[in-house]
């Protein structure tokens, strides 16, 4: 009797759901009255509480006042869910998620993970949910419930992380079309990404003040992460920014110290082709001498298709490598790539609370972060610069920049290297440090590392036009302050222009006089530009005008590895091809602007419309003249126009997005600028009240001290209340 009255008492407990909601609201309540926020007068929310996890709770309660639409569409992402809400042509792309992130394996490694960390994710699904509690009318796209094992499907500030080198197009050749062979097409540096990031550190030796200091300048999607800083009473004191959804700030500082991340092309994932055969039992793969059986696991994917849900079952098949992603001829293609989300979250969430160099440099000894450098400067004085931080140790004799032959044992990964072996620098006599996605053997001029100390694999990376210009605006200078240090990061000068101009010149003394009669004034106008962006630089304009142009006419022709893009295009280009471009130029601005001497200004232009992800835009509405360039030609300010619909003007869409520059010294001092404004909302004030600013190369101060803050809120309030 007592069995039968003790499991329907159970059974009350564990599913009654009224008992739940009442756990769940006691559990939310108890958090907001341990939570402060206030907003300054720029919107920028400042999150108080008591624990680290009150910290967390206000935090994603506020991201999500901001732009609840990033924080979701992000997870939707990151959960391989897009195609529930955007149909089947995403469905390939939600593979690729969940080859790793599959929804049982992450509630495992949530219940795996130390309390303390349980504890920061309960309270980012908590501070999501309480939002959704308290803002009824805010309506998801499909996520109506966060979960905090979510949290683990999303550990480093990009999102995808490494998944996103994966093909869709591969998987759906493979997993769709019956093990189809896909052949990538190989990367060429022709097409090197427009944008990236920069990272400058200062030593005391070079500051006005003695003090150490920090440029903080991603080149992301507009909007990609909003500002914020959160402070708890066990030591958490962060300010940065962070992309949407996630609860650690991932390029910022805190009083001691401070960190910026840029994109490494350090090769941290292998391609490995695999010799197939297949048995009664399925497929296997060779090993050596030994035939192994492929891993298989299904999986379960929805998708829109008009107002229904319906559903495709793939079985994804993994080698100890790791998943299969497409096949080459007649042999299939694993990856390996780094796949440890419990220590790439405690990685990204520690630093924050980090107090000097060597508590930095511990926590680095995790190797869980897999695509990044970091340039970092402390209050002590430090400044210290890592080019990579998760790195495979390899078999030198392969040529890991490709495939390799997976069925060799010598090609499997042989542990990762310590953080000693990686290519790093610690307060290097010269007093400065910067990377700009670029070679980390020309981080610090002279005295920077030597490639002929490490192997290939572990910084492949060439040498870019802002990795160029940022070597020849930090040398011979002194005497930085954030003043300077703004000026030095915003520095005109487009060193592609410099190799690229006297091949056109030399094009034109050759060219047949009615080529001359056409461009002359063209020509003339660039031989006095000056190489520098500027507003009413028509020279500016003409000068992108003609190297988009032969971007353009230069596809498909072969290009170089290991050379800067301007010395590729203009060594590989004929020199008809180069004054074909600036007719091209010519042509096109008199097309779209009646006349091709354009200022850049009025070319240019700076234009938020609406709180859309991909942003519209319209000639015919009102936007602002931006100075900054493109950074393929050297600009350090990158300032880049991806427009999904057919417009006139160029209008920013990725570049630089947080900018922020920081001194270290008894007291941080630190200015921003963020693209646009905190806020997605088209009726918020602080929509795009940066615009201005961010257009002029201006900063505000951060609010970074109580009595600062204090002083310039605009709003104090708990999460849920007005």
């Amino acid at each position: 009797m007592k069995k039968l009255f003790l499991i329907p008492c159970l059974f009350i407990v564990l599913f009654h759901p009224s008992l739940d909601a009442q756990t769940q609201e006691q559990r939310w309540n108890d958090r907001v009255s341990r939570i402060q926020i206030i907003r300054d007068q720029w919107g920028i929310p400042h999150v108080y509480g008591k624990s680290d996890a009150d910290a967390v709770f206000g935090m994603l309660y506020a991201q999500c006042e901001d732009d609840f639409n990033r924080v979701e569409v992000n997870y939707l992402t990151s959960l391989g869910r897009m195609a529930e809400v955007e149909g089947e042509e995403k469905l390939f792309e939600d593979l690729r998620m969940r080859l790793y992130h599959e929804e049982e394996v992450l509630k495992a490694e949530y219940e795996a993970s130390p309390d303390w960390l349980k504890d920061l994710m309960m309270a980012f699904a908590d501070g999501i949910n309480y939002f959704l509690h308290t803002h009824p009318g805010v309506q998801p796209k499909l996520l109506t419930k966060f979960e905090p094992w979510m949290a683990l499907s999303f550990t480093e500030g990009s999102i995808g992380g490494d998944i996103e080198s994966i093909s869709p197009s591969g998987l759906r050749q493979f997993y769709d079309e019956g093990f189809q062979s896909y052949i990538p097409a190989p990367l060429i540096e022709f097409d090197e990404n427009p944008s990236g990031s920069n990272g400058f550190a200062i030593a005391p030796q070079l500051s006005e003040s003695g003090n150490a200091l920090l440029l903080i300048n991603p080149h992301t999607s507009f909007y990609f992460r909003p500002e914020i800083h959160t402070v708890s009473e066990e030591g958490l004191n962060v300010y940065g920014a962070v992309t949407w959804g996630q609860f650690f700030v991932y390029q910022g500082f805190n009083p001691y110290n401070g960190w910026m991340h840029t994109s490494t092309r350090a090769d941290v994932i292998d391609h490995f082709s695999l010799e197939v055969r297949s048995n009664l039992e399925g497929y296997e793969y060779r090993h050596g001498d030994e035939w192994k059986p492929f891993k298989e696991k299904e999986i379960s994917l929805r998708y829109k298709s008009g107002n229904e849900l319906e559903t495709k079952v793939f079985t994804a098949y993994y080698s100890h490598h790791g998943p299969v992603i497409r096949a080459e001829d007649d042999r299939w293609v694993a990856i390996s790539l780094m796949d440890d989300r419990v220590n790439a979250l405690t990685q990204s969430y520690l630093r924050t609370k980090t107090t000097n160099h060597e508590e930095f440099r511990e926590l680095l000894h995790l190797r869980t972060n897999s695509s990044n450098n970091t340039v970092y400067a402390d209050a002590d004085g430090t400044i210290a610069y890592y080019h990579g931080n998760f790195m495979p140790r390899r078999n030198p004799v392969f040529d890991w920049s490709g495939t390799v032959d997976g069925s060799d044992p010598a090609t499997d990964w042989q542990g990762l290297h310590p953080i000693d072996d990686l290519v790093h620098l610690i307060n290097p006599p010269n007093g400065w440090l910067q990377n700009c996605n670029s070679t980390p053997f020309t981080a610090a001029g002279e005295h920077s590392p030597h490639p002929s100390d490490f192997p290939k694999y572990m910084a492949p990376d060439v040498e870019n036009a802002r990795g160029l210009n940022a070597v020849r605006v930090l040398k011979d200078r002194d005497s930085f302050t954030l003043e300077k240090l703004i000026e030095t990061a915003y520095d005109p000068y487009l060193v592609s222009f410099e190799r690229l101009l006297p091949d056109l010149f030399q094009a034109f003394d050759n060219a047949d006089p009615a080529t001359k009669a056409a461009l002359g004034k063209p020509v003339a106008v660039l031989k006095e530009w000056d190489l520098k962006y500027g507003l009413e630089s028509v020279g500016m304009t003409l000068a992108h005008y003609w190297g988009e142009a032969l971007r353009s006419l230069a596809r498909g022709v072969p290009m170089p590895m290991g050379k800067y893009l301007f010395d590729a295009l203009a060594e590989n280009t004929s020199d008809f091809v180069k004054l074909q471009a600036l007719g091209m130029a010519v042509g096109r601005l008199e097309d779209d602007f009646g006349d091709w001497r354009q200022p850049w200004g009025e070319v240019n232009r700076f234009q938020r419309l609406t709180g859309d992800i991909v942003q519209p835009f319209d000639d015919d509405k009102p936007s602002i003249p931006v100075p900054f360039a493109p950074g393929i030609w050297g600009s350090l300010a990158s300032y880049v126009g991806r427009s999904p619909v057919a417009t006139k003007k160029i209008y920013g869409t990725v570049g630089n997005s947080f900018v922020a520059v920081v001194e270290f010294g008894e007291k941080v001092r630190a200015k921003s600028v963020l693209a646009g404004g905190q806020n997605g909302d088209p009726n918020s004030a602080h929509f795009k009240d940066q615009a201005d600013i961010y257009a002029k190369g201006k900063f505000k101060d951060v609010n970074f001290y109580r009595e600062e803050v204090e002083k310039n809120a605009s709003r104090t309030y708990r999460p849920g209340g007005d």
